[in-house]
């Protein structure tokens, strides 16, 4: 016959792991939300650059813009529905075109922006 001591750990681990692997599981899904959604930040970003850029070249048209920022999100981002729209503008006096892209964030959870609107602007080019 054993006896029971009032001290036994047997057992233990498994409680902890149990109590601790839903908090560890919460912080790596906050984490890779964090990652994905600076990811997705930083390449609307560029690719509103990248479009205001290619609008602002000597006789280029706003809608030049609009193509080569869809262009940059599809080879980054794959398929990404955005709104893209470019329009001309002045900053400081000088021409300048300003691209402005608006698309959805992927999510995991309900926490969060779920939309992101990002500009690009260039000076225009004067031939």
């Amino acid at each position: 016959m054993t006896r029971w001591r009032a001290h036994d750990d047997r057992g233990s681990a498994v409680t902890d792991f149990a109590l601790v692997m839903p908090l560890l599981l919460l912080v790596a899904m906050a984490v890779v939300q964090l990652v994905l959604t600076m990811h997705v930040r930083s390449t609307m970003i560029a690719a509103a650059a990248e479009g205001a850029r290619a609008a602002a070249l000597a006789g280029a048209q706003p809608q030049a813009g609009e193509v080569r920022t869809r262009e940059v999100l599809a080879e980054a981002l794959g398929t990404q529905t955005a709104q893209i729209q470019a329009s001309r503008i002045r900053i400081a006096g000088a021409p300048a075109i300003r691209v402005q892209v608006t698309g959805n964030l992927p999510l995991f959870g309900l926490v969060g922006p779920q939309v992101l609107t990002v500009e690009g602007h260039a000076f225009v080019e004067q031939p």
